[in-house]
């Protein structure tokens, strides 16, 4: 059986979609190595700003599958993995392909160029989704080339560039998002609707944005506290989207919370990663300006409200979250 191209960069995609706002300021990106004969050798995603890029780890993970060797197994130090993998690998991997759904870093910036890294080892081919669209980090692709590695540009470009888009908008000046819980019968209020794992999803991406958003009426109702306490990180400061800020009782937790600014708004931030957490009257007053909607969906039914008005979506990813299903959504 033939394997298309689209069959392994489908394969980083899902894999990058794993990590998608925790990479936050950098995009989230997938790889793949293959073999000689097309085979998998190995998997990787981009997991924290910082560490090491998505093609570092992947050839980490191929160069222990080709040698056995697991001397560099587990290890997440970009600059010694710049160095040892070239040393070590020698030329185990010209007769190899990677897979990429972002192009090659070709800068250095917490870590060293992804686009160095391949030319030293190699590769035969490198297949790239989405060009860069950073102009710092972009000329991965032409350096490969010039160094004689044949590379395949565009393979699944749109959901690549879907993948990005979180990235693109910040960079233009603010991604929004706004994320909601539901019981599968559309329900968005009461209790905790949300199973852990999806909770701890939402604790480790308040660790990464620039600012919560939360509605004056979810603040005096539920008297929220908005902290990461499932991972233990520095909660987000908090903007309180109210015209009513007289009203909002300050004795609650979400005020005392350490290290944290809380403010009131009646107009949305207009740079940074945002993401708005609320009831139905907030994603009614803002569904209109929201770039995405990350939607939890439990597998029960219950009594409650649920939106108001409506709003049509794209489905950019979905995956299992625990119990619950987990939509990224893009707004038309």
């Amino acid at each position: 059986m033939v394997v298309s191209d689209s069959f392994f960069m489908r394969l980083a995609l899902q894999e990058a979609w794993q990590y998608q706002l925790l990479t936050y300021p950098n995009p989230a990106v997938g790889a793949v190595v293959t073999g000689s004969s097309g085979e998998v050798l190995s998997v990787g995603a981009h997991k924290e700003a910082g560490k090491p890029h998505a093609e570092v780890l992947a050839i980490r993970d191929a160069y222990i599958r080709l040698t056995g060797d697991m001397s560099l197994a587990g290890c997440d130090d970009a600059e010694l993995l710049h160095a040892r993998l070239p040393e070590l690998s020698k030329s185990l991997f010209h007769d190899k392909s990677i897979y990429v759904t972002l192009e090659p870093c070709n800068h250095t910036g917490q870590t060293p160029p992804c686009a160095l890294l391949i030319e030293r080892l190699g590769f035969g081919r490198v297949v790239i989704g989405s060009m860069d669209p950073n102009p710092l980090a972009a000329g991965g692709a032409a350096r490969l080339e010039n160094a004689g590695i044949t590379v395949t540009k565009g393979i699944e470009r749109a959901a690549c560039d879907n993948l990005l888009l979180p990235f693109v908008r910040w960079q233009k000046g603010r991604f929004l998002f706004f994320k909601l819980a539901q019981s599968i019968n559309g329900i968005i209020d009461g209790d905790t609707i949300s199973c852990e794992a999806s909770r701890r999803w939402v604790h480790a991406v308040r660790e990464k944005i620039d600012r919560l958003v939360i509605g004056g009426e979810t603040v005096r109702t539920d008297r929220p506290v908005l902290d990461c306490r499932l991972t233990g990180g520095q909660a987000p400061d908090v903007a309180i989207f109210t015209r009513h800020p007289d009203s909002i009782d300050r004795s609650i937790p979400l005020f005392a919370v350490p290290k944290r600014r809380v403010e009131f708004i009646d107009r949305l931030p207009e740079k940074g990663l945002v993401m708005i957490e609320g009831g139905a009257g907030t994603f009614e007053a803002l569904k209109e300006e929201i770039d995405a909607l990350v939607l939890f969906i439990a597998p029960f039914v219950k009594e409650g409200m649920g939106y108001n008005g409506g709003k049509n979506f794209d489905i950019l990813h979905q995956r299992k979250s625990g119990e619950d299903m987990m939509l990224f959504l893009r707004g038309r």
